[in-house]
């Protein structure tokens, strides 16, 4: 499908919340400095899914996994392997910002001082800066990085936490619908931010909104009943997907 390899790639994943199955046999490649949607009803299990790439479900007594998925070749959910590391590789991004009850500047350099990642002040102002640069915020709060992070505006606090995720360099990052609590300004904002950041970054975006997913992406993939439809090149998904059900979701006759 691509030129690349995959930077994920799920097999034969199945997903389970005590006995109920929310997800069943996916299989899905997503390529890097690409970014993929994830579109389909509430309830069809994108979010959990999204949630499986970073191993979030884990915090969710009773839940189960079954199938494969690797990162960069290494299976995510082997025995010794590191969850902080993991979440540092693949941060995720939720429907409504969560910043820190702290400063713009502590919210950023939080996660590198905890990982270790900068040897000094000046390092660690260096992250915060291109960071916040990173998510476009750096000239709105460049005077304001002492100022509570919850004074900005839910879009300003969404693209903090954008680059909360940035500065602690991950490889992809996880989008669950990061707009949906967004007016239609800070929604574009975020859209041309995700068109920015995927030169450096592998990103995955679960939406509802389908203009969205269509403006976005470069790969689609259609979920319904916890069953991944179809995956595909966003523009074949919206112009000529393969299967019945794709298109009537798509037209908006069902779902």
């Amino acid at each position: 499908m691509s030129e690349s390899s995959p930077i994920i790639s799920v097999k034969n994943l199945n997903f389970f919340y005590g006995k109920s199955q929310a997800l069943h046999d996916i299989n899905i490649d997503v390529h890097p400095q690409k970014v993929t949607a994830l579109i389909g009803p509430s309830g069809c299990g994108k979010s959990t899914f999204l949630r499986c790439l970073n191993r979030m479900n884990d915090t969710i007594d009773g839940t189960r996994i079954e199938g494969k998925i690797h990162l960069l070749g290494e299976d995510i959910y082997a025995p010794d392997s590191d969850l902080v590391y993991l979440r540092q590789r693949m941060g995720m991004v939720f429907q409504k910002p969560n910043p820190f009850p702290k400063s713009v500047y502590e919210n950023v350099a939080y996660g590198p001082r905890v990982l270790g990642l900068t040897r000094s002040r000046s390092d660690l102002d260096e992250v915060v800066e291109k960071s916040l640069k990173r998510a476009a915020l750096w000239d709105d709060v460049k005077d304001k990085l002492k100022y509570n992070a919850l004074d900005l505006s839910l879009g300003q606090q969404q693209r903090l936490c954008i680059a909360r995720v940035v500065a602690v360099q991950p490889e992809v990052i996880l989008m669950d619908e990061p707009a949906s609590a967004l007016d239609p300004i800070a929604t574009l904002r975020i859209e041309e931010l995700i068109a920015e950041l995927k030169k450096a970054y592998t990103i995955v975006i679960v939406t509802h909104n389908m203009q969205q997913a269509a403006r976005v992406s470069d790969y689609t993939g259609f979920f319904w009943l916890g069953k991944l439809v179809e995956f595909a090149k966003t523009k074949k998904i919206f112009t000529n997907p393969a299967k019945e059900l794709t298109e009537t979701y798509i037209t908006g006759r069902m779902g």
